[in-house]
């Protein structure tokens, strides 16, 4: 699906979910902002991860580690060879940094749901409360692939650069330095507002059409070259967190192709609050 993607495999569509329900080899995760979501509905088979106690450590911040991830394959019942196929809320922020997250480590066979719950409700697709008891599973993972991360020291090195292009995703108010979260969360996270220098204002929210799925690739090539965002740099996304840059890290790397783009998950939770890095306003 999807003409045009350098990828389009990493895709799937609602309908092709819904032809694989009851398929073994393809396992459902569902990964949502609204960390009760899951709970009031979920697609039939779906197990459900939660993104502040599963895919973050306690108590310092960061990405899971192997041994955990590993962990947390086998308890959702994931096999070797399996597909895995992420969706969520949000038109899939989470799902999209699980992928992030899954690829780093080395999982050989991801799809997101192209436009998460969303979509699939809107095209009127069964919901189910039922909780799924899955055996444990046998997949495992041992990558560890920083090519796809950003660190506040890369991000910091590459401020001035020419090859370097910096993409905050976050609304306009955020950027400016107007808010410091979305205007519907609490306005903390970080203690000064602005974007890092350089950085070009490119809400992930362009990136998807109104029901939630990806725009074409024509469509997002316009959107990231028209503001200089061009597959020759060496392109660093972030948001607040990391999640909202996983997902236009995805559209970058997957749908166009572009060979060099990392996340950086520290964001502006990290960087507005470090003494003495820059910030523009």
């Amino acid at each position: 699906m999807g003409t045009g993607y350098a990828n389009p495999d990493v895709l799937v569509n609602t309908k092709w979910v819904a032809q694989n329900l009851d398929n073994s080899t393809v396992k459902l995760v569902e990964v949502d902002v609204d960390t009760s979501a899951y709970d009031s509905g979920h697609i039939a088979g779906a197990v459900g991860w939660n993104w502040q106690t599963d895919l973050t450590t306690q108590p310092v911040r960061d990405v899971i580690s192997i041994d955990q991830l590993n962990q947390l394959l086998s308890q959702s019942g994931v096999n070797d060879g399996d597909t895995l196929v992420l969706y969520g809320d949000n038109n899939n922020w989470f799902a999209a940094w699980a992928f992030w997250q899954l690829t780093m480590a080395g999982y050989p066979d991801l799809r997101l749901m192209n436009g998460g719950r969303l979509k699939w409700v809107s095209d009127e697709r069964a919901l189910t409360t039922e909780v799924p008891k899955p055996a444990a599973g046998n997949a495992t993972v041992s990558g560890d692939d920083q090519s796809l991360r950003a660190s506040r020291e890369d991000v910091l090195a590459g401020i001035g650069q020419a090859e370097r292009g910096l993409v905050d995703v976050r609304s306009p108010g955020e950027f400016s330095g107007e808010l410091l979260a979305p205007a519907n969360l609490p306005q903390e996270g970080a203690q000064r507002g602005g974007h890092v220098p350089g950085a070009s204002n490119i809400p992930w929210l362009t990136a998807v059409n109104d029901d939630g799925t990806f725009k074409s690739a024509d469509e997002l090539r316009d959107i990231y070259e028209g503001q200089g965002i061009t597959a020759d740099k060496d392109i660093v996304a972030y948001c607040r967190i990391g999640e909202r840059s996983s997902h236009s890290w995805f559209a970058l790397k997957y749908l166009l192709g572009y060979p060099n783009v990392r996340n950086y998950d520290g964001s502006w939770t990290e960087w507005g609050s470090m003494v003495g890095v820059p910030i523009e306003r």
